[in-house]
């Protein structure tokens, strides 16, 4: 029997390859002539560089740069020689982990330092960068990553804007003659051209979303994620004007318009800055990792597909990767199950999967459950493993 293990990480707790690891111990327990194959994925949030780096055997490299709130810090991305493809995680610079415990103003935070990486592996010789978009805690629109690249934004009194996000509202244009040319098309590099459509480049952008949400309006960054990184009802509305205002002036300055883009609201807009400002291209997070890891192949190759992550709800069936994994299993025709944290029963999972089991022990906490992760995916590996023997 050729098992393929393939989940995401249970955030918090375990990376992805440890959940691998840890299922596959428990499953050769009970199937001790098993042939399992671990394969961690993700979906464009935290994980995607480390999983892409460890399937591709790529290396680690690090530069100075600073976090969402202008400390500063070291930061690593994924450096795969043979392709020339830098793989960076926004969340390394500009996620939940730079947040301070007693909390902070969403209006100063920044995505400044992911220019700063974006910068460093173009300087490494990176003809492709890779930006994993997930675990946001910015909604800048990519005011901040651009300010690292050398753009500077202007009010209509002619003065350069202070670095909060608010301060978008009163923006007039934006200035490139101090963008250099190493990451950002030349054709950019002209006060306010208008362009019909982006140009080429250089260096090739991929920003890896793991949503699909715009830029603006009801089902918008501000609106959807505004709140749920600390945003008040005021604050939502500033955030949802300063972006629109970013949209109008970078549409009539620079002839492009993805504020209705799906996946535009991805990173609180960082998405959107990507593909106005360097010539991106958005991709689902997900399909970025399974073409860079040939999922699909090892897929075909196996018997059973065993994915997971820590919370299988109804926001796993938007692109997240234990859902992509049982529809690629479903087209081939595989027996697809999950092994996850917890789950909320909803009736579309349980007819992606053959079989969920959650791991979770409701007599303990969530601390003492995260504390015993570990121990847990081992036994539901050998629950699965066992009924796989009643088949």
């Amino acid at each position: 029997m050729r098992i393929l293990i393939a989940p995401d990480k249970f955030k918090g707790a375990q990376s992805a390859r440890e959940v691998a690891h840890h299922i596959a111990t428990g499953i050769r327990e009970a199937l001790p002539g098993a042939e399992i194959e671990e394969v961690p994925v993700a979906d464009g949030g935290e994980g995607t560089a480390e999983v892409i780096c460890q399937a591709l055997g790529g290396s680690w490299s690090e530069c100075a740069a600073h976090d969402a709130f202008a400390q500063s810090v070291t930061a690593h991305y994924a450096w795969l020689p043979e392709r020339a493809t830098a793989v960076m995680e926004m969340s390394a610079v500009a996620g939940f982990r730079q947040a301070r415990p007693d909390g902070f103003d969403i209006e100063e935070a920044t995505t400044f330092g992911v220019g700063e990486m974006m910068l460093a592996a173009a300087r490494q010789g990176a003809r492709e960068i890779i930006v994993g978009l997930g675990g946001s805690v910015t909604n800048d629109g990519g005011f901040g990553m651009a300010r690292a690249l050398g753009f500077q934004f202007f009010g209509k009194d002619d003065r350069e804007l202070g670095q909060a996000v608010s301060d978008l509202r009163a923006l007039a244009r934006i200035d490139t003659s101090d963008v250099g040319e190493v990451l950002v098309p030349s054709t950019y590099l002209k006060k306010n051209r208008r362009l019909a459509q982006p140009p080429r480049q250089a260096v090739r952008v991929i920003a890896a979303a793991d949503v699909r949400n715009p830029l603006l309006g009801e089902s918008g960054a501000s609106r959807v994620f505004g709140p749920q990184k600390g945003a008040t009802p005021e604050q939502v509305l500033i955030l949802e004007d300063a972006l629109a205002r970013l949209a109008d002036v970078v549409a009539a300055g620079f002839g492009v318009d993805y504020r209705a883009t799906p996946g535009g609201g991805a990173a609180g807009g960082l998405a959107f800055g990507l593909m106005s400002l360097c010539g991106a291209s958005i991709r689902p997070g997900f399909e970025v990792v399974a073409e860079a890891i040939g999922l699909e192949s090892k897929i075909r190759s196996a018997d059973i597909i065993v994915t997971g992550e820590g919370s299988l709800d109804r926001q796993t069936l938007a692109g997240k990767a234990p859902a992509e994994v049982a529809r690629i299993g479903r087209k081939l025709g595989k027996r697809v199950f999950a092994i996850v944290g917890r789950t909320d029963g909803d009736a579309r999972l349980r007819e992606l999967f053959d079989g969920v089991y959650a791991v979770a022990d409701h007599a303990r906490g969530e601390a003492e459950n995260i504390r015993h992760t570990a121990e847990l995916l081992r036994e539901g590996g050998r629950r699965l493993a066992t009924s796989l023997l009643l088949l």
